[in-house]
């Protein structure tokens, strides 16, 4: 059965401008992450579309409020699993913010961040893990070894880890976030349902799945509270969820989140995306289980025509 991490992009609002363009320039980005949390990303990618525009149009092309509308437009691209479409705006806006701002420059520990996460979901996963540690020791630097946005940076480079099976680190890091974003946001926080959501998984692995149901389940009930049940964030905290109680054999409990998860995924992301072939793989599996063996083909058949989708 294969989980999910709840990974975080960083989404930018501006740097300096005048007071009409940052006003109308700000507007959109601000629509563009309303959108973008709601889960709507046709609209998202319009509004990121809208406000790239409007800062070329009002800044020029090598301005760091581009960087910060291409980054965007780049981020609402790799959700949708659309990753060659995202890499180029990436790594425009990085070239952009070192130019400017130096290779230091918080913001582009942020750039870095975005681009582990893309390089990540590629699979490419030493390119990943460069990117990663370099944006962690921007942030440590600026902003110290306990801050929020550090604890961004470890738990997506723990989920990294999980993907290249470096259990202990990842729990170490995972632990080391979650200490930070309790300090900072209290127990109900987004970045909590991510650590909570990954240290699961490492319990999954070591196969204590009586310690790793009630943190999967703490991280959905985060996730729904602060997002709403239709998003796709809720869908991989539910897919998670279906894959422990599968492995466990509890298929009546598992299969109704399975098929909770496919249906948000396919409604917010589109029946093409790489995290509807997961769940379809999850479903075949427990198909197969209750020797339902032509819908597990079937379910098979439908999820390799996905990842067959050049990326």
């Amino acid at each position: 059965m294969k989980m999910l991490g709840i990974l975080f992009a960083i989404f930018f609002l501006l740097s300096s401008a005048s007071i009409y363009s940052a006003t109308e320039l700000n507007s959109l980005n601000e629509k563009l992450e309303k959108l973008y949390f709601q889960g709507d990303y046709a609209g998202a990618i319009i509004a990121a579309k809208n406000a790239l525009k409007t800062a070329e149009r009002d800044f020029g092309l090598n301005h760091s409020n581009v960087a910060a509308s291409l980054n965007n437009l780049a981020e609402v691209y790799r959700v949708q699993g659309k990753y060659a479409m995202a890499k180029p705006f990436l790594k425009r806006a990085l070239s952009i913010n070192e130019k400017n701002l130096g290779i230091d420059h918080i913001d582009v520990a942020m750039n870095l961040n975005n681009l582990a996460l893309l390089s990540h979901a590629q699979g490419k996963y030493t390119e990943a893990k460069s990117f990663h540690k370099r944006a962690l020791s921007i942030k440590e630097k600026i902003l110290g070894p306990d801050h929020a946005d550090v604890a961004t940076s470890l738990n997506n480079l723990a989920s990294l880890y999980v993907s290249i099976d470096e259990f202990k680190l990842a729990e170490r890091l995972y632990r080391r976030a979650m200490m930070i974003n309790e300090k900072f946001y209290g127990l109900d926080h987004l970045s909590i349902a991510t650590s909570l959501n990954g240290l699961a998984v490492l319990y999954e692995e070591k196969e204590k799945y009586g310690k790793a149901e009630p943190l999967y389940k703490r991280a959905l009930r985060i996730v729904e509270k602060e997002l709403g049940p239709e998003h796709p964030t809720v869908a991989t905290s539910l897919n998670n969820l279906a894959a422990l109680y599968t492995t466990q054999m509890l298929y009546s409990q598992a299969r109704p989140l399975l098929k909770r998860a496919l249906k948000i995924w396919v409604r917010s992301l589109g029946a093409e995306h790489p995290d509807v072939a997961t769940g379809l793989e999850n479903l075949a599996w427990l198909q197969r289980q209750t020797n339902q063996i032509e819908k597990a083909n079937l379910t098979e058949k439908r999820a390799a025509k996905i990842r067959a989708i050049a990326r």
